[in-house]
């Protein structure tokens, strides 16, 4: 049986919309592969699998990072939220390897025979029987193809212990003959490519470059570029080398500071920062979308600009606003908006606040309703909101079933 991890055809073989497709799909994932790579992972899926290769790469990442092999992974049945754990751990790199050694391993194809062969084949209408050496008719050339279509009966078992205790080593030694007979794609020798078809890895330079006069305006034109000193790292470290090996965050802030222009970027991000946050309204979670930062990456962000303080400000604000208006259409679209109102905090408080409220509005219009459509609709047109909406509300906080009882105990007269 063939592996997950071997190849079903040639990388070459691969069509480039789909390799465009999953490596701009990867690079929104935060994995960016070479092209190489990709061809290489989509040469473990048939073409009939392509078609889900685009309907996946078409949505949004569920999880990050996601690289090519993460990708195909995702289409054998594997959550995104695993795929994303074995790209950290470099579970895919090993699985690379392995589809690499199993391609090498792969024997050489059988040599097609040099000799002539001068024999002309048979027609097929002209069969004749060996024993009668006349041809066959067509009703006997009928029987014959039925007879060898036809399924064989299997000879009683008669076989006595010892043919039992040699049926488990005859199953063993079948079991790689089947395995050879399992198709395998081998590599074509293709010529190498020329001119303007050549792919070739960028070359990265070194990091002495960043700290000589020249890397001064190369910096600042990358600082321009970025919006913060992560994307402007994911940036440099796809050209330049670090002293000792990958570029890291730590080499190419002190690389700021020797040009000093560390100042720079530290205002640039404080103020795309602080407008990101206003802009958002106090929403962490989106203000991280918004500027590419994971929530550990915009916390320490945050604390390293010193601007936690200003920060908590600007939601304190924004909370006090969220509780304090008084129009009941903001206050109901609000309602709808969970994550925001979890996101600050304040999500219990504004549902409480609320259903207190409604209460009061709803009682007050009791006596010119007869049911809750009716009640919402008295409710929706005192204070100027949608009805769909007060409906909605009613729903949501649980206070149907009291209304309901309300109006009932309305309309049913007194008993005497």
């Amino acid at each position: 049986m063939i592996s997950p991890w071997q190849r079903r055809r040639q990388p070459d073989d691969v069509p480039t919309p789909v390799a465009v497709a999953v490596s701009d799909f990867c690079r929104r994932a935060k994995a960016p592969a070479p092209a190489q790579q990709v061809r290489e992972a989509l040469s473990l899926l048939t073409e009939e699998e392509d078609f889900r290769v685009r309907a996946l790469t078409d949505g949004e990442p569920e999880a990050s990072p996601l690289g090519p092999f993460a990708v195909v992974d995702i289409l054998r049945g594997v959550t995104p939220s695993l795929a994303a754990q074995r790209q950290q751990c470099g579970y895919y790199d090993v699985a690379q390897e392995l589809a690499q050694v199993r391609e090498e391993k792969t024997p050489p194809p059988a040599p097609a025979p040099t000799t002539p062969t001068f024999a002309l084949p048979t027609p097929a209408g002209d069969e004749v029987d060996a024993k009668a050496g006349r041809r066959k008719s067509a009703k006997a050339e009928a029987a014959a193809v039925q007879e060898r279509i036809a399924p064989k009966k299997r000879a009683p078992d008669t076989a006595d212990g010892d043919d039992a205790a040699d049926a488990p080593e005859t199953a063993a030694q079948a079991a790689p003959s089947q395995d050879e007979e399992a198709p395998r794609f081998l590599k074509r020798e293709l010529p190498r490519p020329r001119g303007r078809f050549t792919r070739v890895e960028a070359q990265r330079l070194s990091f002495f470059d960043l700290t000589r006069s020249e890397g001064k305006e190369t910096l600042e034109a990358a600082i321009e570029a970025t919006e913060h000193r992560y994307s402007l790292l994911r940036t440099l470290e796809h050209r330049y080398n670090g002293p000792r090996g990958e570029l890291t965050q730590v080499d190419m802030e002190n690389a700021l500071r020797q040009h000093g222009i560390m100042e720079t970027l530290e205002a640039r991000e404080r103020d795309n920062l602080l407008t990101a946050f206003a802009a958002q309204r106090g929403a962490t979670g989106r203000v991280g979308w918004s500027l590419g930062l994971s929530p550990n990456e915009l916390q320490r962000l945050t604390h390293a600009l010193r601007l936690t303080e200003e920060v908590e400000a600007l939601r304190e604000r924004f909370r006090n606003e969220v509780l304090a208006t008084s129009h009941l259409t903001h206050r109901l679209d609000l309602l709808g908006r969970d994550k925001y109102l979890a996101d600050l905090g304040i999500q219990k408080r504004f549902i409480d606040a609320l259903r207190k409220d409604l209460e009061r509005l709803a009682k007050d219009a009791l006596p010119s309703a007869t049911d809750l459509h009716s009640l919402a609709n008295v409710v929706a047109r005192q204070h100027g909101a949608p009805a769909e909406l007060v409906t909605r509300a009613f729903e949501r906080l649980n206070l149907t079933e009291s209304l309901r009882k309300q109006l009932s105990a309305q309309v049913v007269p007194p008993s005497h």
